[in-house]
């Protein structure tokens, strides 16, 4: 399992004073400047956060270090991590994406059906994006009970009932 999570991005400028236009990936979006100091992704980069306002998409925020626009505008597409241990615990039916990435995926007959390459979401549902084994094809599968009964993270495996066709 990864040591951090991703909980954020932050997606350019805001204003000519140093702000930054920030998306949040937390449940409670809010909640993303109680994680701080949060770090780019190969952890050369800390920021703590302070959160100044909403806007359409995200917050207005101020990280440490980032004085100017242009300052805010190099930052534009970075994502940003949080130490595992600093996010709550989850229920037993919620995961967090990065444990699910690599994850081998079998059917109910017991035969692989693919590894997790990545997880999305496009305001719907989650859905895991599926490398199908011996090629570098890809599925997309519904990420809901019905159609993934069992997550086992301790076993690094993942049972589907995929819908027929899915993977034809």
């Amino acid at each position: 399992m990864s040591e951090t999570i991703c909980v954020g991005a932050i997606s350019g400028a805001f204003g000519v004073h140093g702000e930054v236009r920030l998306k949040s990936f937390t449940a409670d979006p809010e909640a993303i400047a109680d994680y701080a100091p949060l770090t780019t992704e190969d952890g050369a980069r800390r920021f703590d956060v302070q959160l100044t306002g909403q806007v359409k998409g995200g917050f207005a925020a101020r990280l440490s270090g980032v004085r100017t626009k242009e300052d805010a505008d190099a930052l534009n597409g970075v994502r940003l991590f949080a130490p595992r241990d600093r996010l709550p615990a989850l229920p037993d039916d919620e995961y967090y994406h990065a444990d699910l990435i690599g994850l081998a995926v079998f059917d109910t007959g017991g035969a692989e059906i693919g590894r997790v390459k990545a997880v999305h979401n496009h305001g719907a549902a989650d859905l895991l994006e599926l490398v199908v084994p011996g090629g570098s094809k890809t599925v997309l599968m519904p990420f809901t009970l019905a159609v993934v009964p069992t997550v086992d993270l301790a076993s690094g495996r993942i049972v589907a009932d995929p819908p027929e066709g899915l993977l034809e």
